[in-house]
């Protein structure tokens, strides 16, 4: 496959290793051939780095098996996740997932890539749903500017939202900065 073709969540082997893209821009500099600037996530050591290929390299592909999977609990082992067709329940841990619990409550769909049998990687949706369970009442002329206050939400996230949200809200959050959409 040509670097042209790469997109986030995808798998690539380089130097013998196996790696996720987490990010992909094509560059067309002013002077100089067009590359593909490539964000990867190392699936042996976790270590992300980047990397710039020309834009007719060829790249090898690692086909993934992707499963839509629900997160069901977290125990002492990890987050306990099942599979939506088999049934099956997989325990990933919390290496694997890292940050990417804040968005996570119970009963959350999400899509889990497996390699050679083993979870690798997940995908979060574009946004989740989440309550508000802590926020500071409305500032009085806050009506005035476009100022921000802080908000924790049900699974631990904290994110800036605007000063007409109350607690007990459900509003809609971006997993890929954290940051408010909107109302739900």
């Amino acid at each position: 496959m040509k670097s042209n073709d790469l997109k986030p969540g995808m798998a690539v082997n380089m130097n013998s290793q196996l790696f996720i893209i987490r990010k992909t821009e094509h560059v067309k500099p002013g002077k100089g051939p067009a590359y593909v600037q490539v964000k990867l996530k190392s699936v042996a050591t976790g270590a992300v780095s980047e990397k710039r290929l020309r834009a007719s390299e060829d790249v090898d592909q690692v086909n993934l098996d992707r499963r839509e999977m629900e997160y069901l609990y977290t125990d002492g082992t990890g987050h306990v996740f099942m599979d939506n067709e088999t049934f099956d329940q997989t325990t990933i841990s919390d290496d694997l997932i890292g940050d990417q619990m804040v968005y996570l409550k119970p009963n959350t769909t999400i899509t889990v890539l497996n390699y050679e049998g083993n979870p690798i990687s997940v995908e979060l949706p574009a946004a989740v749903d989440l309550e508000v369970t802590e926020t500071t009442p409305q500032p009085k002329g806050a009506t005035q500017t476009n100022q921000l206050k802080e908000a924790t939400m049900e699974t631990g996230l904290k994110t800036r939202v605007p000063p007409f949200i109350e607690n007990g809200e459900l509003l809609r959050i971006s997993t890929e900065d954290g940051s408010y959409i909107g109302r739900v």
